[in-house]
This record gives structure tokens, C-alpha cells and sequence, in this order.
């Protein structure tokens, strides 16, 4: 399975919506919150060249958004 990682605020309501996507699909990934942690939110802006939340990354694939048909696309699920 490939490696997930979200870029979130606790505040986003899109992060917490791509959360929960990933809990119903027994999918696991690794969060950081952006907001208090100023290394992974550069790294985010490096990735993107922006501050939208969330980003997230499948294997090297990053989607800006919560995109569930393009996530599940990326991730191979139906």
C-alpha cells in the first residue's frame, strides 16, 4: 500500500473529511498539523507552492483538496 501523508489544521473542514475517508477505508497515514508545525508546513508550500489545507500525499502523488474520487483513483479503491 502506498504511504499517506496529510498536511491539516485541526480546523479544516476538509482535512477532517479526508480523515475520516481514510478511517472508513482502513487506510492508515500520518498527519501534521501545519499550523504549529513550521517544518512540515514548509515542506507542504515546497511540495505545492501554496498554503491551502489539505494536501495530501500517496506515494509521491499529492492532491490539493479533498478530492475523494481522485484520491481513490490514486489509492486503487472503489
Amino acid at each position: 500500500m502506498k504511504k499517506i501523508t496529510i498536511y491539516s489544521t485541526p480546523t479544516c473542514v476538509y482535512c477532517n473529511m479526508a480523515k475520516t475517508f481514510f478511517k472508513a477505508n482502513n487506510l492508515s497515514f500520518t498527519e501534521y498539523n501545519v499550523a504549529t508545525d513550521m517544518e512540515k508546513r514548509k515542506e507542504m508550500i515546497d511540495k505545492t507552492g501554496q498554503m491551502g489545507v489539505p494536501v495530501i500525499d500517496v506515494g509521491g502523488d499529492v492532491v490539493v483538496g479533498f478530492n475523494e474520487e481522485k484520491l481513490k483513483s490514486t489509492l486503487g479503491i472503489k
